[in-house]
C-alpha cells in the first residue's frame, strides 16, 4: 500500500507538471493578446476624495482580450493574511479569450473588519457594472483568490449582503475559486479580537456560517493536508461536506499532494479548466 501511494503521488506530480508546462506555453504565447489598464478606482469619486487610504489602495488592474466579444472574466484577490500583499497579475490565469481583473483592498491594521470585505464587494460590483464596456459578458464573471484572497472570495460569494449593498446579486457570480482559503473566521479577524489563531471560530465572518444550496459553483483547492497552513485542508474538507449536506450541487475539493500553502502553480490550470466548463454550460443554456 505504501508503494502504491508513492507511485500514485509521483503520477499526480507528473500529471500536474505536464498540465503546467502546457499552460505556461499557452500563457507565454497569449500575453500579447491582452490590453491592460492599471490603477482604476473602483469606488466613486466622492468616496475616493474623502478618504486618502481608499484613493491610494482601492484600485484594480484589468487585462482584457483584444478582438474578443462576450469573454469570461476572473476577478482575482491576492493573499497576504489581510495584512499585506499587493495586486499583481496572476500570469498563470492570463490565457487567450479570458479577462483578468486584479484587485487591491485595504489592509489591517490600517482598517479593521469588515472594511476589506466591503472593498472586495465594491471591486466585484465595479466589474459587473463595467465589464460590458470592455466587451465582456456579465454572466461570466468568476471570483478567485489565494489565502486571504480566497477568504474574501468565499465571503462575498456566500454571504449575499456584501454585494447586495451595491445592488448586485451574489448568485450572478458564475463560479467561486478559493485557493487555500478559510472555512472558519479568518485569523486576522480573530487576532483583532485578541483570539489565538489556534482557536477556531465560526461566526458571521466565517464562510461556513453562510453555506447555502443556491450558491454559485464552488471549487475549493488546498495543499497537502500535512503541509498546508494550520488545518486549512480540514477546514475546506468540512466546508465541502457541509455544502453538500445542505444541498449544494457543485462543490468540489482538490488537494495537491506535495504542495504546501502556495498552490497557485498547480491550481491555475484547473481554475481555467473549470472556468471554460462553466462558461460553455452558461452559453449553451442561455442561447
Amino acid at each position: 500500500m505504501k508503494l502504491l501511494n508513492t507511485v500514485n503521488l509521483k503520477m499526480k506530480r507528473i500529471i500536474i507538471l505536464v498540465l503546467l508546462l502546457i499552460h505556461v506555453i499557452t500563457v507565454n504565447s497569449q500575453t500579447n493578446d491582452h490590453v491592460k489598464e492599471l490603477n482604476i478606482p473602483y469606488y466613486s469619486n466622492s468616496i475616493n476624495q474623502s478618504d486618502k487610504y481608499i484613493s491610494e489602495k482601492c484600485l484594480l488592474d484589468i487585462y482584457y482580450p483584444v478582438n474578443v466579444k462576450d469573454f469570461a472574466t476572473i476577478v482575482w484577490f491576492h493573499g497576504g493574511g489581510l495584512t499585506g500583499g499587493d495586486k499583481t497579475l496572476p500570469s498563470g490565469l492570463l490565457v487567450k479569450g479570458i479577462c483578468i481583473v486584479s484587485v487591491n483592498y485595504r489592509l489591517d491594521p490600517k482598517v479593521k473588519c469588515p472594511k476589506y470585505l466591503e472593498d472586495a464587494a465594491a471591486a466585484v460590483s465595479w466589474v459587473f457594472n463595467n465589464i460590458k464596456k470592455y466587451k465582456g459578458d456579465p454572466r461570466l464573471i468568476f471570483v478567485a483568490g489565494h489565502s486571504a484572497g480566497a477568504y474574501l472570495t468565499s465571503m462575498i460569494g456566500l454571504d449575499k449582503k456584501w454585494l447586495a449593498a451595491n445592488n448586485i446579486d451574489a448568485n450572478k457570480i458564475a463560479g467561486l475559486f478559493p485557493l487555500s482559503g478559510n472555512g472558519i473566521t479568518h485569523q486576522a479577524i480573530r487576532k483583532e479580537r485578541g483570539i489565538s489563531e489556534m482557536v477556531p471560530i465560526v461566526d458571521e465572518f466565517a464562510p461556513l456560517y453562510h453555506i447555502r444550496a443556491d450558491a454559485p459553483p464552488l471549487i475549493l483547492m488546498t495543499g497537502d493536508r500535512e503541509m498546508e497552513y494550520i488545518g486549512r485542508y480540514e477546514e475546506n474538507a468540512f466546508f465541502m461536506r457541509m455544502m453538500k449536506l445542505i444541498g449544494h450541487k457543485e462543490t468540489i475539493l482538490y488537494e495537491f499532494d506535495g504542495y504546501g500553502h502556495d498552490i497557485t502553480i498547480p491550481a491555475f490550470p484547473l481554475v481555467i479548466k473549470h472556468v471554460n466548463i462553466i462558461t460553455e454550460r452558461i452559453k449553451n443554456t442561455q442561447k
